[in-house]
């Protein structure tokens, strides 16, 4: 039995975790699925899946290998289509990290805009927010907020588009506390802040003459972007927050901007991956895809 078929069966098994369906994109009987799955459970000695009658998953073995020959059937199916000049068309699952502020309408409208034209592929979205480690977990790729000299040696960095932060605070609020009209009247006003930003409580901004130092006083530091963003529609303070992620809230005026022309600030959005000589077709068209959407980035 060809070990390179069973691998690529074992992969759509473990991806669309059904052995009828795996079988019918392939064009095989689920019999003939099975067979290539004892075939490999054989040559290695060990069990990859766990079979019930209603469901199918990884063993730890299963998701050890699977994360490698993964790799190694993308790279081999980008090799034959440089060698051959033929396209291969994207396909399998696309497992993705991303920020927790991504998983909103527009972001979903976009990744469905994708979807359309390649109908083969399928999303495994990590929206935690939490750093993964791109080898070890076996993502495909993330979306980071984050400097490339500050990633892994041997992790590839690709802007994407420019995200735009601002202070925001809920209408009740700002009637309440009033709408500043200077940075030196924010020192009344309470701030919910992302941690790691603004670590000695000093903020550097733009103000009328210049950079100039904001001293600030939080009421709430969190690792987590939808707690400042719910804090800050519950009138607890003013809030940095990505602009991609309120502009709902903007539209049904639950939130509104303050002091946008000087309390703003831009940074980049990557695609990171690891790095490979070979990039797998379903990973370059998406970053492609999400480098064309100009409305990322728009206010």
């Amino acid at each position: 039995m060809d070990t390179l078929i069973s691998i690529r069966v074992f992969c759509a098994i473990a991806e669309l975790k059904s052995f009828t369906t795996a079988a019918e994109r392939l064009g095989l009987s689920p019999a003939m699925a099975s067979k290539h799955i004892a075939h490999l459970e054989n040559r290695l000695s060990t069990r990859l899946l766990n079979r019930t009658s209603r469901h199918v998953s990884m063993t730890e073995s299963g998701l050890l290998y699977f994360n490698q020959v993964r790799l190694m059937l993308d790279g081999l199916d980008e090799v034959e289509s440089a060698l051959g000049n033929v396209t291969v068309m994207p396909r399998g699952s696309l497992k993705l990290s991303a920020p927790v502020w991504m998983a909103n309408q527009q972001v979903a409208h976009i990744i469905a805009g994708y979807h359309r034209q390649y109908p083969e592929v399928i999303f495994d979205i990590d929206f935690s927010g939490r750093l993964v480690n791109l080898v070890d977990e076996g993502f495909d790729l993330a979306l980071r907020a984050v400097a490339p000299e500050k990633l892994d040696p041997g992790i590839v960095a690709r802007p994407v588009t420019t995200v735009v932060f601002h202070l925001y605070g809920s209408p009740a609020y700002l009637s309440r506390k009033g709408i500043p009209t200077n940075t030196s009247q924010l020192n009344g006003y309470e701030i919910l802040l992302y941690n790691g930003m603004s670590p000695g409580g000093s903020l550097n901004v733009n103000g009328p003459n210049g950079q100039e130092s904001l001293q600030l006083l939080p009421v709430m530091r969190s690792e987590s972007e939808t707690m400042l963003h719910l804090a800050a529609l519950e009138g607890m303070g003013l809030a940095f927050l990505p602009t991609l992620m309120v502009r709902g809230d903007l539209f049904e005026r639950r939130l509104q901007k303050v002091l946008p022309d000087v309390m703003s600030f831009t940074t980049t959005l990557y695609a990171v991956y690891p790095s490979r000589k070979y990039l797998s077709a379903k990973v370059r068209t998406f970053i492609d895809f999400l480098t064309s959407q100009k409305n990322l980035s728009q206010e």
